[in-house]
């Protein structure tokens, strides 16, 4: 098997850069999108093969100069995406990039907040069924998964956009526990701009709405969890669609009264 960390390009500085260099680019795009589109160049020319093991936190860090934050939001955003996979404990594999799918979520309607609220209605009744079966057939493996990702929500609650990637993990990690292939390939393909907050701006809520909002968020996930770990899959359907049912009240709440957003 190839050791793609020597595929990684060598981390830049300012005084390396360029007018259409990475570090350029990042000033407008953010050192996510930097290293999304660094490491899916890679994946995509197969510089890193499918299945592969992809380098460590640690290593991406140190060559590309990020913080660990980046470095999971990035393998969220390709596992997404279909183009690595994560096993808890294990690391990051490479993947066959897919065919593109027929069914597709509008990304170019990114503030659309209608769109938002339609997507969360598929996803009440897809997930809420999901968190259901998560209960009857998850192992001690997907809690693992789980919580791992919850404990990134949480160390993170100040900071709105570093809540995006792990959230996501979450509901992904869920979808994963039913065993049913077709609910984690939905999920996967939708990516996480299923996640309210990467699509509708959130930049008018002030601090303090911004951590009611992102706590509350957290309660309705433990809550989820609690009733997945102890398999009861009529609590984890009820919970999945309360957080969900809520999470598009607050969003057309908000854009109605800015003022309530995060009640």
């Amino acid at each position: 098997m190839n050791d793609p960390s020597l595929t990684l390009p060598e981390a830049r500085t300012d005084a390396d850069a360029s007018p259409g260099s990475p570090v350029n680019r990042r000033q407008g795009k953010g050192l996510t999108h930097e290293l999304v589109e660094a490491l899916g160049l890679q994946l995509r020319s197969r510089s890193i093969k499918p299945g592969d093991k992809l380098p460590t936190e640690s290593v991406i860090m140190q060559t590309f100069g990020v913080s660990r934050g980046v470095v999971r939001e990035a393998l969220s955003r390709l596992q997404a995406a279909g183009l690595v996979q994560t096993h808890h404990g294990v690391g990051t594999f490479a993947l066959e990039p897919a065919a593109q799918e027929r069914f597709q979520f509008d990304h170019s309607s990114s503030g659309d907040i209608s769109e938002m609220l339609e997507m969360l209605e598929l996803r009440t009744s897809v997930e809420s069924e999901a968190a259901g079966l998560a209960a009857l057939r998850r192992t001690d493996e997907h809690l693992r998964e789980m919580r791992s990702a919850l404990h990134d929500f949480e160390q993170h609650l100040a900071a709105v956009g570093e809540t995006v990637a792990p959230d996501f993990r979450f509901h992904l990690a869920i979808a994963q526990a039913t065993g049913n292939h077709y609910f984690s390939e939905l999920m996967s393909h939708l990516g996480l701009e299923v996640i309210p907050r990467t699509r509708v701006s959130s930049s008018w809520l002030n601090v303090e709405q911004r951590a009611q909002h992102l706590h509350k968020v957290n309660q309705e996930h433990q809550d989820i969890y609690a009733a997945i770990e102890r398999r009861d899959p009529e609590a984890a359907r009820a919970a999945m669609r309360i957080h969900l049912v809520n999470s598009r009240e607050r969003q057309r709440r908000a854009h109605a009264d800015p003022a309530h957003a995060a009640e």
